[in-house]
């Protein structure tokens, strides 16, 4: 949603909160220890992304990518998107045998609102990796997959 001038609330449509997202990523703004593009750059409808995490320093995840994939479902932004982790990963809002975010245990999905996006959400997953119950599980062998 956005205002305009005259302080009416706008709902900007799907597609063009995809585009401004895509484009913001592929510029390079914005936190530069994630990464998200569309897996196929002919998706008219930006419903399938690729995305990475650089693990933070200082915990288990440290010097190694995470790949995910990132599904906006036809709902979004009024939804959270979907995501599952590509690598293999054990974090207590990753399902161990999927590698499916849980969206009721990551804090930017529970408290989900149209105004958010993917990296966001990226963001979310990458602050729980330096979290308490999280920074130091051991993580499997650096390399495999889901």
């Amino acid at each position: 949603m956005k205002k305009t001038p005259s302080g009416e609330t706008v709902i900007v449509p799907r597609n063009f909160k995809l585009l401004e997202e895509l484009e913001k990523s592929e510029k390079g703004h914005g936190d530069m220890c994630i990464s998200f593009g569309l897996v196929d750059s002919g998706d008219t409808f930006l419903t399938d992304w690729n995305g990475g995490i650089l693990g933070p320093p200082a915990t288990q995840f440290a010097d190694r990518f995470y790949e995910l994939r990132i599904h906006c479902p036809e709902k979004y932004p009024a939804v959270p998107p979907q995501v599952q982790f590509v690598s293999k990963i054990n974090m207590n809002c990753v399902d161990s045998k999927s590698g499916k975010v849980n969206g009721n245990k990551l804090p930017a999905m529970r408290n989900w609102n149209r105004n958010m996006g993917i990296e966001q959400v990226l963001q979310s997953i990458r602050m729980e990796m330096v979290s308490d119950q999280n920074r130091r599980l051991r993580q499997p062998q650096d390399g495999t997959t889901f």
